[in-house]
């Protein structure tokens, strides 16, 4: 039976923190709990760089050092070394968004392809990652996914956006490291979840290489995830499953009502819960068939894994399974697991400040609408600061 006091080891969850290191997060974390704090900074933050006032340099040594590894693969290799001592695991996301034109695809293409080569030469880095709507233009996906008729310019576009995703699943297979499609909007996802099957179908004929995120907010994914398995099993190919609960919520609600379609996603956290949950043990299921990466900071979801897993026999080093989270975040997570031996990995964002801003802001806006989470966290890390100066800690005091 899995114990649920795995993930309040706070002396394993922080052990690459410095006393400095401790302190930085628990200044961060108390801003993230206040919503109207976020806000604040979140605003002055986009006009001070709109400005280009000299806020760099803060920004850099705070949100930055918290939640980002680096500006160069090479400097994120620093951290990543330190974490993978600790047999964690690292995947490189490089975190710059909002480009709109053809050459700036085709070198977020290049880039992606430089990470998957320079990962294949790292045992830290088992993975790598993209975003569809960071290799074509948001319009033409959501245009695909409509079932719109596209014009002759939209077709000879959209065939380049198939063909850069294909480019970098080569890529990944060749040299034998999953890649991760990042979930997008829901208005434009059937056509990345259509474009990620024919990937797999291409690419997954031995074992998982190419995953597709299923953002399982949305109330319809099991259902999705179901008749997928049922083509790859009818096709002869592997599922890549990628699961999370999903980035855009208040959005995907707003468009929903301002256009006056059903929302597609659950009416409540605890309906989230169901839905996340459920997907996960299906996968964990028909596993032979089904290969699961969790994205969850969910303490409980977490759980939940290890114990079907326990449950079905399920070695907890199988290489069909890992667990990820966000790094700079739910370190008693990811650490305490990878100390038990799970394949676990941190998404490591990079890339220069400036430009790496935008994904910051959209995790420090992400934690402030999960409830109870950032609380967790600054539990956690004034237990350990207790714990360092030898105070009594929640641990000892029962």
């Amino acid at each position: 039976m899995i114990t649920q006091k795995i993930f309040d080891d706070t002396e394993t969850a922080f052990k690459l923190k410095s006393n400095e290191d401790l302190n930085r997060a628990l200044f961060l974390f108390g801003m993230i709990n206040r919503p109207s704090l976020v806000k604040i900074g979140t605003y002055l933050t986009k006009v001070s760089l709109k400005l280009h006032l000299p806020v760099e340099g803060l920004i850099k040594k705070t949100i930055f050092k918290q939640f980002s590894g680096g500006e160069t693969m090479e400097e994120c290799m620093k951290v990543i070394e330190k974490m993978y001592t600790k047999k964690l695991h690292s995947i490189l996301d490089y975190s710059v968004e909002g480009k709109v034109e053809e050459a700036q695809f085709d070198a977020a293409m290049q880039k992606k392809i430089s990470i998957i080569e320079f990962a294949s030469e790292k045992k830290e880095l088992p993975y790598a990652v993209f975003k569809p709507t960071g290799i074509g233009r948001f319009e033409i996906w959501e245009k695909v996914s409509s079932k719109d008729t596209l014009t002759k310019e939209e077709e000879e576009e959209w065939e380049r956006v198939k063909n850069r995703v294909d480019l970098i699943c080569n890529a990944a297979f060749k040299n034998d490291i999953g890649v991760l499609a990042d979930g997008e909007e829901s208005w434009m996802q059937d056509a990345a979840d259509d474009l990620m099957e024919e990937m797999m179908k291409k690419y997954n004929q031995e074992k998982a290489i190419v995953f597709n995120t299923l953002q399982c907010y949305r109330w319809d994914r099991l259902n999705y995830l179901q008749a997928l398995h049922l083509k790859a099993k009818a096709a002869g190919y592997k599922v890549g499953a990628k699961i999370v609960r999903g980035a855009y919520m208040e959005k995907e609600n707003e468009r929903a009502h301002k256009m006056g379609y059903p929302t597609p996603i659950c009416e409540s956290k605890e309906a989230t819960d169901v839905s996340f949950n459920g997907v996960l043990a299906y996968c964990l299921a028909y596993i032979d068939d089904i290969s699961l990466f969790v994205g969850s900071h969910n303490e409980m979801s977490n759980y939940l894994a290890l114990q079907i897993m326990e449950d079905k026999n399920i070695a907890i080093n199988d290489s069909r399974v890992w667990f990820s989270q966000l790094y700079g975040m739910s370190d008693h997570i990811s650490l305490n697991l990878a100390k038990k031996g799970y394949n676990t990995a941190k998404l490591v964002p990079f890339g220069p400040v400036r430009e790496v801003v935008p994904y910051l802001i959209r995790r420090a806006q992400e934690n402030t609408s999960v409830k109870g989470q950032t609380g967790r966290e600054l539990a956690l890390l004034i237990e350990e600061k207790k714990r360092r100066k030898g105070e009594p800690t929640k641990g000892n005091r029962e």
